[in-house]
């Protein structure tokens, strides 16, 4: 399997299947940082990005959402002095898809930037 940030999102339907579990375990070891999350029954996730300052938190988010919107998949950003939560999951099937581990290595990838 390649590296997860080298490879590209597929267009996502609603009948797209979820990841299973089996993948999880596979999938998350490539993105150690992140955090699974279940939220109203959705699995999802989580990485929280500190930085010394708001400006620079800011500026992070603002290359997240530049990704974003180059692959046209849209993660939950919330932006606080000194920190930027991401939270990747895949609406459309309610929970997580191979795209969201591939955004998560993406965003990770970001801070090299």
């Amino acid at each position: 399997m390649s590296e997860l940030k080298n490879q590209e999102c597929e267009a996502c339907q609603a009948d797209a299947p979820q990841v299973s579990g089996e993948e999880l375990k596979v999938l998350i070891k490539e993105i150690p940082d992140w955090v699974p999350e279940v939220r109203n029954g959705v699995m999802q996730l989580e990485r929280v990005y500190k930085f010394k300052n708001f400006k620079q938190a800011w500026a992070f988010s603002n290359k997240v959402a530049q990704l974003a919107e180059d692959e046209f998949h849209h993660p939950s950003l919330l932006l606080e002095w000194g920190k930027l939560t991401v939270t990747w999951w895949t609406h459309a099937i309610g929970g997580l898809h191979r795209n969201d581990f591939i955004m998560a290595a993406k965003t990770d990838g970001l801070l090299d930037s």
